[in-house]
């Protein structure tokens, strides 16, 4: 059995990955950030990494999104230099491509990473390109970089960091997004600035669709463009909704140990995403934030296999799904597409068993 279940997580971490969504601001790595602590005196407990752990990651945190965004209002007191910033980008990029992610969409807010400190947004961009870059040549790995706006962010501020985005585009950036708590803040006051990232070119993904109803959805696709939903799995509620992103060819980044720990979804046995694929919807699995999740890609397509039971067709499906809804041109991303039929394998197999057995082990 132990022989079994480690030749399993070997398979999945063998297998070529792609991340839609993933944070940087929960990336980090828990050892370099204890280093941080005890370096710049933080307000943290720096006796050693367990002492840390509550405080950057889930652990016995109650299962709601304001616990869970709590985490990040923690982090933002380690972004203390360029150097440092630097350093926890490369890490981020790194440890995606241990993984054997291949293609990574990096989200990444300037205004968090600047704020404690008083950094220019335009310079912590400029550092976190400057340091995705340095890591593509390092690793087996490509990356896109998101710039995230943040709903509950004055919309002056959120203006500035669209123009950030705007100006890169192609230097690195390769989209726009909108995260932050959807129950209290609405996302209409961005249309301007989402209605400008189209024009400019810019993949657009939106958060919406995970704390609150399915009608985020439409707003995300009517009102800011939406190429891709962030999470997204309360689109099944409502049939219009479902409707409208079946005839758009909406892709859904779907997040499962992070739906678990927000409260999105109460049992992981019962998660949407069986759900959404058995009704074509083009859904992608993704890790969100990975070490604030304590969780790598390889965990997420464990649990999609072992506890949801989708099958290794499915989940190679939603790999090539996430091809498919790269930001990347359309020459580029058919690059991708036929990079990946290519590099993954059409089935799994362990001592000649099928992939749809592997849930049995």
């Amino acid at each position: 059995m132990k022989e079994r279940r480690e030749q399993i997580v070997a398979d999945l971490k063998s297998l070529p990955k792609i991340d839609l969504h993933r944070h940087l601001e929960g990336s980090l790595r828990l050892e370099t950030l204890l280093e941080i602590a005890r370096k710049y005196r933080l307000n943290v407990p720096t006796k050693d990494l367990e002492a840390l752990r509550p405080f950057v990651q889930v652990t016995n945190d109650p299962p709601t999104h304001e616990a869970f965004l709590g985490k990040f209002e923690v982090l933002r007191h380690f972004y203390r230099s360029p150097e440092m910033i630097d350093r926890l980008v490369y890490e981020a990029v790194a440890d995606a491509a241990a993984d054997h992610v291949k293609y990574l969409e990096l989200r990444f807010s300037p205004q968090a990473l600047s704020r404690v400190r008083g950094f220019s947004m335009a310079d912590a961009a400029d550092w976190v390109i400057a340091s995705v870059s340095r890591a593509e040549a390092d690793f087996d790995i490509q990356v896109g970089l998101i710039v995230t706006l943040v709903r509950h962010d004055p919309l002056p501020q959120a203006q500035q960091v669209a123009e950030i985005a705007f100006a890169r585009f192609g230097k690195g950036i390769v989209g726009l997004d909108l995260a932050g708590d959807e129950v209290k803040f609405p996302s209409r006051p961005f249309t301007p600035l989402f209605k400008e990232a189209r024009e400019v070119g810019l993949g657009i993904t939106v958060h919406a669709g995970e704390w609150a109803s399915a009608f985020g959805v439409r707003e995300a696709i009517l009102d800011l463009f939406a190429n891709r939903v962030g999470h997204g799995v309360r689109t099944l509620e409502n049939s219009e909704i479902l409707q409208l992103v079946r005839e758009r060819q909406t892709a859904f980044e779907v997040c499962l140990t992070s739906n678990l720990q927000t409260g999105v979804v109460h049992e992981m046995d019962h998660h949407p995403l069986v759900d959404m694929l058995d009704v074509g919807l083009l859904a992608t699995i993704n890790t969100d934030d990975p070490s604030i999740s304590n969780c790598t890609l390889s965990d997420e397509y464990e649990i999609a296999l072992e506890q949801l039971k989708i099958g290794y067709p499915a989940l190679r499906q939603t790999i090539m799904n996430a091809a498919s809804s790269a930001f990347l041109p359309p020459a580029k991303r058919q690059d991708l597409i036929e990079r990946f039929d290519g590099l993954l394998p059409t089935a799994l197999s362990l001592d000649g068993r099928s992939p749809a057995s592997l849930s049995q082990v």
